[in-house]
């Protein structure tokens, strides 16, 4: 089945380790960045947390660290799950934009 597209920014392959805490419970979850955008990321795991929920995320590569907020938008049983990033701060910003810019210099 296709879905049309919804992404406002291109997404691109992006292997990096993230933490994620749950807004509500406080639990945390390791898991494995495999894509990323401007506006949000999708995350390889088991262990899915429901639509909606609020988590505060960490990426880290390249000894840097990305932090935000995020919410939920989408989740694949078996697979993992979609963010969209929320709060994030100046600094996560410009780190994040050089990390997509140098993932899309390797995918060109």
């Amino acid at each position: 089945m296709d879905y049309p597209e919804k992404r406002r920014t291109p997404r691109y392959a992006f292997i990096a380790v993230a933490e994620i805490t749950d807004a509500a419970s406080g639990a945390q979850l390791n898991s494995q960045v495999s894509e990323l955008s401007l506006n949000g990321c999708y995350v390889d795991m088991l262990n899915l947390l429901p639509v909606n929920s609020q988590v505060t995320l960490k990426i880290f590569a390249d000894s840097e660290c990305f932090e935000a907020t995020a919410s939920v938008i989408y989740a694949l049983e078996g697979l993992g799950m979609g963010l969209a990033f929320q709060d994030v701060s100046l600094k996560s910003g410009a780190l994040l934009r050089r990390w997509l810019q140098n993932a899309g210099e390797s995918q060109s």
